[in-house]
């Protein structure tokens, strides 16, 4: 069993928990993810490391409250445990070692993802920027603890409620037209982002690095159920990624992917609201 030795309800739908894991923990790197199971009649979910604590043994995931597993997660307390956590899956996040000036960009909840690799960076001394797009100020999570772990941060909001009113890749390329010169850039967060974020990056002939989240069940490369197109040849972002080369990933068929359960996902949400 995995205790559960903290909770925060950072908003409404978004959750922070910290896990006892001590041999995830202690192999865990930025960029890598978990598979849990709540009890032994639950589903396999795979949820990125945001954080990890090798001394004390834990591990941090954050979530957004999106179907029924995520929804009964959130209602686990302080003391309560998971029946399974499976990890560190999944290759870590690699930069080039000549590397010295870095943009990690993050879009909603995906930030919960772009903030290990921030601090990562951060703490092997490159100079990092991070640029977190949201909605709206209600729904912004880890503004403060993305402070500390970069050289600039720039906020962003659709409707203009908090920080730059507009998208992250309007930020980023400011950035880059007024003469930031960046080595690689990290973009995590919904594929439509990440997507105008390669298409932003790519006329400089900027490095980036995109996190995939394609449908997963096993984690282990066996289902198939997460492959990606990536340069013309099938990958599998539980074995292969989840980070691949911006540039060459097939967004276009990574959303179509994503999409196929898109109506039972609705009906869903709307029993959840009918009840």
């Amino acid at each position: 069993m995995f205790k559960i030795v903290r909770k925060s309800v950072l908003n409404s739908s978004v959750t922070l928990m910290e896990i006892e894991a001590p041999f995830v923990a202690k192999k865990a790197q930025a960029g890598q993810f978990i598979i849990f199971r709540i009890d032994e009649k639950g589903e396999r979910v795979p949820l990125t490391i945001a954080d990890y604590d090798r001394e004390n043994g834990t591990i941090t995931i954050i979530f957004q409250i999106v179907g029924k597993t995520t929804e009964k997660l959130s209602m686990l307390n302080e003391g309560d445990a998971l029946l399974d956590v499976a990890g560190p899956l999944g290759i870590p996040t690699h930069i080039a070692e000549d590397a010295k000036k870095v943009c990690v960009i993050g879009g909603g909840v995906g930030c919960a993802i772009a903030y290990p690799q921030a601090k990562s960076l951060f703490e092997k001394g490159l100079e990092v920027d991070v640029i977190a797009g949201f909605r709206s100020k209600d729904i912004v999570i880890l503004e403060d603890e993305f402070r500390k772990v970069c050289s600039e941060f720039i906020l962003c909001s659709d409707d203009g409620s908090c920080g730059k009113k507009g998208f992250v890749t309007d930020a980023l390329k400011e950035r880059i037209d007024s003469g930031v010169k960046y080595d690689a850039v990290i973009a995590i967060g919904p594929v439509p982002m990440m997507k105008f974020v390669c298409k932003v990056t790519e006329p400089y002939g900027i490095k980036t690095i995109v996190s995939l989240n394609p449908i997963m069940v096993d984690g282990t490369g066996m289902c198939g159920g997460c492959r990606v197109t990536v340069g013309g040849e099938t990958k599998y972002a539980c074995v292969d990624g989840p980070d691949f080369d911006g540039h060459q990933v097939d967004f276009d068929e990574l959303m179509k992917r994503n999409s196929t359960y898109r109506g039972q996902e609705h009906d869903c949400r709307m029993m959840k609201n009918l009840k």
